[in-house]
C-alpha cells in the first residue's frame, strides 16, 4: 500500500474510530500513524485498539506508527456551589487553596506551584482564556486579582499562566502509570504535553530510554523561548496549537508555526501541525475552504505530518476527514510552487560526513531525476538525514528493525520497509534493487540512488552515496 504523497497523517482514535473495520478505513482512506490519546479512555481501550492496528499493519503489509498522547499536568479550579458563577467585569477574586466550593468572590485552586510562580501583574487564563484575572497580591496559598474579562465559570475549568514558567514535572503520577503501561504495549512515539524546558525531555528519555522516540508538544510560550535547546533533544515535535493559542494572542500563532517548522526542519526533526486542522468536519462531511487552506499551509512549508484530532476520535465524517486531508496534501504536492518552496526553504547542511552524504543526495537526485533513493537504516538516523534534505525522490526506508519502521512512518517522504540485514556492498545494491522493484518505485532499468553507512548495523555511521541502475 504504498503512499503517492510525502507528507504523512497523523489520526486520533476514539469512540468513532475504535472498531477493526474503521481503523482499516482509516488506513485505506489515508492515516499513516495512530494517536492514542491518553487524556481519554482506559488502558483496556487502548490495549485494544492497539492490537488492532497491528492486525490491520499485518493485514496491508505496511508499517503503521502508533503515538500515546500523554495527558501532562492539568491545572484546573476547584469547585463552585451550584456549579457555576458568573465574574463581573472589574470585581475582585480570590483563589486559594482552601478546598471548600468558591462563589463570586473567591474559589479553589489546588495547585501551589502556581502561587510560587506569580509575580504583580500575571495575568491568569480561566476556561481556555473566556475569562483573564489580573494577580495584584499574592502569597504561598493565595492570589487575590482583579477580573480584566469577566463571563460564567464552571466547576473545574482550566487555569492557564502565560509567560510564566511554572515549577511542575510535566509528568504526573498518572502520565508515569500511563507511560509504564504504553511502553508495554510497544508504542513508537511517545507526545509528551506540557514541554516548558529542556530539562523536560531529559526526565522523560530517563524513563524512555529507546524504547520510543518523544515527540515534545509546543504549547506554552515558555517552551518557544528555548525552542533550539528542545529540538534539538526531542526526536520530533508537535505545534500544538490548542493550548498555544489560548496562552497567545491570536494573530502570534501562525508566526509561531512557521518559526517551529523551521526550527524542526533545520534539525532534521520530523514535525507535526496539529490541531483544529479539519474541526468543522466534526459534524459536517466537508472542511471550511479555511481549513483546507490551513493543511495546505502546513504541507507548503515542508511540515512532516498533520494532525486529525476529535474529527477522526469523536466526529461524525472520521474516513471522510482523512480521505480529505489525503486529497489536500496530494494537490499541494502536484502543485510546481510547492517544490520551489522546498527548495527555497532548503536548510544549509552541517559540517560532517552524514550530513555531506544527504546534502549530495539531495543534488545527485534533482540532477538525475532516479526512481527512488533507498536508505539503509538500523536505527533510522540516515532516513531522517534524508528526509531533513526533502528530496524530489521518494525514500525507501529498509531496516532490520521493525520498531524503526514503524517510528518512521511519520516522517516526511520516508516510505518504511521492515528488510532482512545485509553484510556487504554488493548484497545491498541486490536487495536494494529488488525491494524498489517489489514495492513499486521503479522498474528494470531506473536509476536508483542508495545511501548507507559502513560498516552496517553502526548507528549514525551514513558515508557511502551509491547510484545504480536497475538491471533489465
Amino acid at each position: 500500500m504504498r503512499r503517492q504523497r510525502q507528507s504523512r497523517i497523523l489520526a486520533t482514535l476514539g469512540p468513532s474510530s475504535s472498531s477493526p473495520e474503521r481503523i482499516r478505513a482509516l488506513v485505506e482512506a489515508g492515516a499513516d500513524v495512530f494517536r492514542l490519546n491518553f487524556s481519554h479512555g482506559s488502558h483496556a481501550d487502548h490495549a485494544q485498539r492497539l492490537r488492532q492496528i497491528r492486525e490491520i499493519e499485518r493485514e496491508v503489509g505496511r508499517p503503521i506508527g502508533i503515538l500515546m498522547d500523554l495527558q501532562g499536568p492539568k491545572l484546573r479550579i476547584g469547585k463552585l456551589a451550584d456549579g457555576k458563577v458568573m465574574l463581573a467585569a472589574g470585581s475582585r477574586f480570590r483563589l486559594d487553596l482552601d478546598a471548600s466550593e468558591g462563589d463570586a468572590t473567591r474559589a479553589n485552586l489546588p495547585h501551589p506551584e502556581i502561587f510560587a510562580a506569580l509575580e504583580a501583574g500575571t495575568e491568569l487564563l480561566l476556561d481556555d482564556g473566556k475569562l483573564r484575572l489580573r494577580v495584584d497580591a499574592f502569597g504561598p496559598d493565595f492570589a487575590d486579582t482583579t477580573v480584566l474579562v469577566g463571563g460564567p465559570l464552571s466547576d473545574r475549568k482550566g487555569v492557564n499562566v502565560p509567560g510564566v514558567v511554572l515549577p511542575i514535572s510535566p509528568l504526573t503520577p498518572k502520565d508515569l502509570a500511563d507511560l509504564d503501561y504504553g511502553l508495554s504495549l510497544g508504542v513508537d512515539w511517545v507526545a509528551l504535553s506540557f514541554v516548558q524546558r529542556p530539562e523536560d525531555i531529559r526526565e522523560a528519555r530517563e524513563i524512555v530510554g529507546d524504547r520510543a522516540w518523544i515527540m515534545a508538544k509546543l504549547e506554552k510560550p515558555a517552551a518557544i523561548e528555548r525552542l533550539d535547546e528542545i529540538v534539538a533533544l526531542a526526536d520530533g515535535i508537535m505545534v500544538a496549537r490548542g493550548d498555544l493559542g489560548v496562552e497567545l494572542p491570536p494573530q502570534q500563532v501562525p508566526i509561531l508555526q512557521k518559526r517551529i517548522v523551521r526550527a524542526a526542519r533545520a534539525a532534521g526533526k520530523p514535525v507535526v501541525v496539529a490541531t483544529q486542522m479539519l474541526e468543522s468536519m466534526i459534524s459536517a462531511p466537508v472542511p471550511t475552504r479555511a481549513e483546507a487552506s490551513d493543511v495546505a499551509t502546513a504541507i507548503y512549508d515542508g511540515a512532516d505530518a498533520v494532525m486529525l484530532s476529535a474529527e477522526s476520535a469523536s466526529g461524525q465524517y472520521p474516513v471522510e476527514a482523512v480521505t480529505i486531508m489525503d486529497r489536500i496534501i496530494t494537490e499541494v504536492e502536484q502543485d510546481p510552487d510547492w517544490r520551489a518552496g522546498l527548495d527555497a526553504s532548503h536548510m544549509p547542511a552541517q559540517a560532517n560526513t552524514p550530513e555531506a552524504i544527504c546534502c549530495a543526495l539531495r543534488r545527485v537526485t534533482a540532477l538525475l531525476n532516479p526512481a527512488a533513493t533507498v536508505a539503509y537504516s538500523s536505527s533510522g538516523f540516515s532516513c531522517l538525514r534524508a528526509s531533513r534534505e526533502r528530496p524530489s525522490t521518494p525514500i525507501l526506508g529498509l531496516t532490520p528493525q521493525l520498531a524503526t519502521a514503524r517510528r518512521l512512518a511519520l516522517v516526511w517522504g520516508v516510505h518504511p520497509v521492515p528488510f532482512e540485514d545485509v553484510h556487504d556492498v554488493a548484497e545491498m545494491v541486490e536487495h536494494a534493487s529488488a525491494a524498489v522493484v517489489t514495492h513499486g518505485f521503479a522498474q528494470p532499468g531506473d536509476d536508483v540512488v542508495i545511501i548507507a553507512g559502513l560498516p552496517f548495523g553502526r548507528s549514525g555511521s551514513t558515508n557511502l552515496l551509491h547510484v545504480v541502475k536497475i538491471p533489465t
